[in-house]
């Protein structure tokens, strides 16, 4: 065999084992960016699971603390209008949101768990506001004190939530966010103690001296 032949016979060789290479590399490469793709279409996919179970959750919890404020409050307006007051509503209300509270309580981070924290403190007081009712010494002063409670403190307590939830989620992103906030929890808070005491002292007259 001549040099020539042989030069032919090398390069014919190395440039099928080139083509072979270089396709087994282009292979690689477009099964390497293709599972890339995959794994980044899992994530995002993952990421839209665990955000729309989050939107889901913190639309039952505004729903049922709305409708247990709600339901307390018309049972209120209700006795002082005279009507019958079926407590199914209230009591079906109260479990709807406590199961909502339940959930929430192992997936909320810190910040929004402390408004739901006080808030569920507080529409459990609201509660006992109508529970206690038809037994207060003094009923005008009592349905002042419940409309007074449920259109003020309590209110502004369900406010709160929604707008927290909205913030956490950045739908709705206030500068001033964490001064309302705090504004809004120091007045809660304050008035369930007063409430609170209120309605203590109030089952003690009621119960009289032992």
């Amino acid at each position: 065999m001549d040099v020539t032949t042989l030069a032919v016979a090398l390069i014919s060789v190395g440039g099928t084992l080139g083509g072979t290479l270089g396709g087994a590399v282009l292979s690689q490469r477009a099964s390497r960016e293709q599972n890339e793709r995959a794994d980044r279409e899992r994530e995002q996919e993952r990421h839209e699971q665990v955000l729309q179970a989050k939107r889901d959750l913190y639309a039952d919890l505004n729903t049922t603390a709305r409708a247990y404020r709600v339901a307390a409050r018309d049972a209120v307006r209700a006795a002082e209008r005279g009507e019958s007051i079926d407590p199914a509503v209230l009591d079906a209300a109260k479990e709807a949101w406590a199961d909502q509270y339940s959930q929430a309580q192992m997936a909320l981070p810190k910040d929004v768990l402390q408004v739901t924290s006080k808030l569920n403190r507080a529409l459990g007081v609201g509660y006992s506001v109508v529970k206690q009712l038809p037994s207060s010494p003094n009923l005008n002063e009592a349905y002042e004190r419940a409309k007074a409670w449920f259109s003020g403190p309590l209110s502004d307590g369900v406010y709160l939530l929604r707008v927290t939830l909205r913030h956490d989620l950045g739908v709705e992103v206030d500068p001033h966010f964490e001064q309302t906030r705090m504004r809004i929890l120091t007045t809660l808070d304050s008035a369930r103690k007063d409430l609170e005491r209120l309605l203590a002292a109030e089952r003690s007259h009621v119960a009289g001296p032992r």
